[in-house]
């Protein structure tokens, strides 16, 4: 039986564009004018100089697992039908960490040093979530 739908994720002014750009199959991260710094989480200053003068630039979506976990017991029930699951820490291309889940087939084989790439997955009210497939 396929689970169901995740919810849709809670958006916020800092986060809107992040999740507009899921919605279309991007993935996007906030960039400073001011000093150049790539980051995640959205948020409203760069955490490295705290200008507010921010841009979203579209990242490759490819990165490395720096660590990651799997997910035995869900701490809610939407989650349930979906354990085991992987949920990771991935260092990004252009910079960030990123916290998400390795989801495929093969999810469950995943390694640190793992190369990854990511992918969307439908949630509840038409959004999409940002995951990551591992790329051997």
């Amino acid at each position: 039986m396929k689970p169901a739908l995740l919810p849709a994720p809670i958006v916020n002014a800092d986060s809107a564009p992040y999740w507009n750009a899921a919605r279309e199959g991007k993935l996007v991260l906030p960039r400073c004018s001011s000093c150049g710094h790539t980051f995640f989480m959205p948020r409203h200053q760069c955490p490295s100089c705290w200008s507010d003068d921010l841009a979203w630039e579209e990242a490759s979506g490819r990165g490395k697992v720096h660590s990651f976990s799997i997910v035995r017991r869900a701490s809610l029930a939407a989650f349930a039908a979906r354990t085991p699951y992987v949920l990771a820490l991935i260092d990004l291309e252009e910079g960030p960490r990123m916290m998400s889940n390795i989801v495929g087939e093969d999810a469950l084989e995943t390694r640190i040093g793992d190369t990854v790439a990511v992918c969307f997955e439908a949630c509840e009210d038409g959004a999409k979530l940002p995951q990551f497939q591992r790329k051997v």
